[in-house]
């Protein structure tokens, strides 16, 4: 049974990264049962060939989204083997706590050449696929564009900037036709949520508890569905976000009360507690070295 009513999936042609785990590879199994054709990008290849196979042996390639040379190198492959592109899924992203003030600053560096120049690069390498009255460009933010939380600021610098570049493609696509989209979730329950958030600095700022609890995958994944059929402008899940965004101030102000003065410790536990990335990255240069 369909899990909504109108538009199809079936038929579009599809390139999802980040797709070896969480949304995009429950993203990935699910187009592909509905009928679309799936392509995979990921870092994980072992992962990556598993999903690939349940999804029909579809083709799938190891790529670090953070090298523009290995972007533009297997984005025209894979489109190759797709003969063709309708949509784009930048789904590739990582986290990990930063204290702005003695925090490590390739944090920072390492979380914006992943979700920001990755998404740029992988935009770029298929952009000329995608430049036609089918084409739609699925970009993946957050609601921390709406209310920022302490020891996020790489991740929640990361998700605005994301946002920014998906308002400007879709201006640069309207006259093609093609359509752009950007998706703000909340603490969907994923490696990536549990791993980021399951640190000792974490757990100090929530007092134990949390927010509102992490949210299940499915219904992030059917709104991404949706949005790709209908090539819609805003996807959010959970609902409740649509409710944040509008009164961001107000919301902040909240978030803000609740964390009381438990935050100062939490800045200092963050300052010497070793966590890794919610995906292991590979080794890459660093790109801005002290002279």
């Amino acid at each position: 049974m369909r899990s909504f009513a109108g538009p199809s999936v079936a038929g579009r042609k599809v390139l999802i990264t980040g797709a070896a785990r969480g949304i995009g590879a429950a993203l990935a199994r699910k187009l592909a049962a509905h009928g679309a054709h799936v392509a995979l990008l990921g870092i994980e290849p072992e992962l990556l060939a598993e999903v690939a196979a349940e999804c029909g042996d579809v083709p799938w390639r190891y790529c670090d989204v953070a090298d523009r040379a290995q972007v533009e190198r297997v984005v025209p492959a894979l489109v190759a083997e797709l003969g063709g592109l309708d949509v784009l899924v930048a789904n590739a992203g990582i986290a990990k706590q930063m204290a702005m003030i003695g925090g490590d600053p390739s944090v920072l560096e390492e979380t914006l050449a992943v979700n920001v120049l990755g998404v740029a690069y992988v935009v770029q390498a298929a952009g000329g696929y995608l430049a036609h009255p089918r084409g739609y460009v699925l970009m993946m933010s957050s609601v921390a564009t709406a209310v920022q939380y302490p020891l996020g600021g790489a991740y929640t610098a990361a998700a605005a900037a994301v946002a920014s570049l998906g308002a400007t493609l879709r201006s640069e696509l309207r006259s093609t036709g093609a359509k752009v989209g950007v998706s703000y979730f909340a603490g969907i329950d994923t490696e990536m949520t549990v791993r980021g958030f399951d640190t000792r600095a974490a757990h100090t700022i929530l007092g134990g508890t949390s927010l509102t609890g992490a949210s299940p995958v499915g219904p992030a994944v059917d709104a991404i569905e949706v949005a790709i059929a209908r090539r819609r402008k805003t996807v959010v899940s959970p609902w409740w976000v649509v409710l944040v965004r509008p009164f961001r101030l107000l919301a902040q102000l909240v978030v803000q009360r609740l964390q009381g003065n438990r935050v100062a410790r939490a800045v200092e536990i963050a300052r010497v507690e070793e966590v890794p990335f919610t995906t292991v990255q590979p080794a890459r240069p660093r790109r801005m070295e002290r002279q």
